[in-house]
C-alpha cells in the first residue's frame, strides 16, 4: 500500500512539471508547426 502511494505521489510529480514544460514551451511548439504547415502547403 505505501509503494502505491508513492508512485502516486511520482506520477502526480511528474504530470505537474510536464505540464509546465509544455505550458513554457507553447510558442516553441507553435512556430514548429506553422513552419510544418508552410512546407507541406508549399510544395503543392
Amino acid at each position: 500500500m505505501e509503494l502505491f502511494l508513492i508512485l502516486k505521489i511520482l506520477f502526480s510529480i511528474i504530470i505537474v512539471i510536464a505540464g509546465y514544460a509544455i505550458a513554457r514551451n507553447l510558442d516553441i511548439i507553435k512556430i514548429i508547426l506553422i513552419y510544418w504547415k508552410d512546407l507541406i502547403l508549399r510544395r503543392k
